[in-house]
């Protein structure tokens, strides 16, 4: 199994071009095989793939915003990740607090998972807690995570559906045919931590990710401690240890 890394978590070292460069250098050095990206800082594609490859990692996503993925701007979004090698481009979240909300999310992710496809590409959806615990707004079962699944591909942020009271090991395998990413993501008290100092069940997640096939886990912290390089290189260590 590779691991990659969401570079929201060491966003506190990246503020230009330059220091996005710099810190795949950092991230490459500890240890990872690939990056999901959270915004590109003015790189363009070309610039990024080749800096990737000089390094030898894989860009395996990217989160971007809803509006990205809307008709007039999705060749843009599609070409910029194709260049990079990606084969998958997603959300961090987006609307769903109404049906309404959540029928436009559906609409505009829907309609680009299906022009993605066409190339080869997903579109995908990053869950947060909120997305288990809202039940339908129409009349039914289920929970709005049920409804968007069925409209695209889904990233299940690991730590997040713990939170939520999801079991991860019934989780992950229910939805097979759905999940195209894991966030290996560890936390306390709905704080997240570097992986193995909270208290998620990070092996059943790492099981679970096998048992479906996966060839990625992605590492996350929304609130790194003290600093992004540091807190991702203790979970690296983690991972060396128990993956």
């Amino acid at each position: 199994m590779k691991f990659a890394i969401q570079m929201y978590s060491i966003r506190d070292v990246i503020s230009s071009g330059d220091d996005m460069l710099k810190a795949l250098e950092t991230v490459k050095d500890i240890g990872f095989d690939g990056v999901e990206f959270a915004g590109f800082y003015g790189l363009s594609a070309e610039t990024l793939k080749k800096k990737l490859d000089d390094l030898g990692l894989v860009c395996v996503g990217a989160h971007m915003g809803r509006d990205d993925f809307l008709p007039e701007n999705l060749t843009k979004t599609l070409d910029f990740m194709q260049t990079l090698g990606a084969s998958a481009v997603g959300v961090g979240g987006a609307p769903t607090d109404t049906e309404t909300e959540l029928q436009e999310t559906i609409r505009v992710l829907g309609n680009a998972d299906e022009e993605a496809k066409k190339r080869g590409m997903r579109v995908y959806y990053h869950n947060h807690t909120e997305e288990f615990r809202r039940p339908y707004f129409a009349e039914g079962p289920g929970t709005v995570f049920d409804r968007l699944k069925e409209h695209m591909a889904m990233e299940i942020d690991t730590y997040w559906s713990f939170v939520a009271g999801q079991d991860n090991a019934v989780l992950i395998p229910a939805n097979k045919a759905h999940v195209i990413h894991l966030h290996l993501k560890d936390g306390k008290n709905r704080v997240p931590t570097a992986l193995g100092e909270g208290e998620n069940d990070l092996k059943k997640v790492i099981d679970a990710a096998k048992e479906i096939g996966l060839d990625w886990l992605i590492l996350e912290n929304d609130d790194p401690v003290p600093d992004g390089p540091s807190d991702a290189s203790r979970s690296m260590a983690w991972l060396k240890a128990n993956a």
